[in-house]
């Protein structure tokens, strides 16, 4: 049975359709990752996910029980990594951990305990005493992760947790969440970040106006949009169009772009034959769970 259900979710906002009609399964103790650009509808998805805001329409269940009849249990179960740093700023870095294990009603001494391993855990004991305005971006952001481990959840829900972190401080995060996932918690990450993605993620959805449009592995995927290898032409404007002509003359799947043109599904051995001979320069290099998403969602700025 999935850790996480949902069947035909909706999500309104008078005219605005945030989240259409998404059906999908979040396996026990794996890292599902949701991808999309700003107003995809990853975010109204995870508020659902969380109770925080109903379903228009649609059903969700977690740990095998309806969300609406038994939010306040599965609440319980839930750690909530936010993007936007809510951090009480008046009072120290471990008060903050205290004071949000009230709210799970976890005794004292416990609370206090739990309290200084996650700051070890997260490097931030030498901190415990320092206000929130005394952090480092990257601290604040491994203090929301230690909180959101403060009640030793199921699921662990995080919205883009390694936002603005420097490259040491993203590793870092990367090792604690795998971590957490090797100790049985099953992690939902909303990210815009592909590397990020495809190194934790044993699954990811892609999410374009609402809609879940693809959901694999990110090796799979990227076999199946792009394939091994991307082949890029660089080819002058006069040119272009003749260009163009001449690919699908020979049959290829490729994506026009400004200045150059992306060429897919070519087996790396087989290159010389499908692009022998055109003009302009050819480069080949690995492709990636980036390219899959360009090329589902478009390279357009959404505001």
């Amino acid at each position: 049975m999935p850790i996480i259900k949902t069947e035909h979710l909706t999500k309104k906002f008078k005219d605005l359709v945030a989240v259409n009609d998404v059906s999908l399964e979040v396996e026990d103790g794996e890292c599902f990752g949701l991808l999309g650009v700003n107003g995809a509808g990853k975010t109204s998805l995870i508020r659902m996910l969380t109770a925080v805001s109903p379903p228009t329409e649609g059903k969700i269940w977690v740990l095998g029980k309806d969300l609406e009849k038994h939010s306040r249990e599965i609440k319980a179960a839930l750690g909530v990594v936010p993007q936007v740093n809510n951090l009480d700023p008046d009072l120290t870095v471990l008060q903050n951990l205290m004071t949000f294990a009230r709210y799970f009603a976890i005794p004292r001494d416990e609370a206090r305990k739990r309290s200084m391993e996650l700051l070890k855990a997260f490097e931030l004991e030498s901190k415990l005493r320092s206000r929130i305005d005394e952090l480092s971006g990257g601290m604040k952001r491994r203090l929301l992760i230690a909180r959101g481990l403060l009640n030793m959840p199921r699921i662990l829900i995080l919205d883009e947790p390694t936002v603005g972190l420097d490259p040491q401080a993203k590793y870092m995060m990367w090792n604690k969440l795998t971590e957490q996932k090797s100790g049985g918690v099953t992690l939902i990450l909303c990210t815009q970040n592909m590397e990020e993605a495809a190194t934790l993620c044993d699954r990811v959805a892609i999410m374009h106006q609402g809609r879940v449009i693809t959901l694999d592995a990110p090796r799979t995927l990227v076999q199946k949009y792009i394939g091994k290898e991307i082949f890029e032409i660089e080819v002058e404007p006069a040119k272009r169009e003749e260009m163009v002509g001449e690919l699908k003359k020979r049959g290829l799947e490729f994506e026009a772009l400004l200045g150059r043109i992306h060429v897919f599904h070519i087996e790396p051995d087989g290159a010389k034959g499908p692009l022998r001979d055109l003009p302009g320069t050819i480069r080949s290099r690995a492709a990636s769970l980036e390219d899959v998403f360009l090329r589902l969602t478009g390279r357009s700025l959404v505001e």
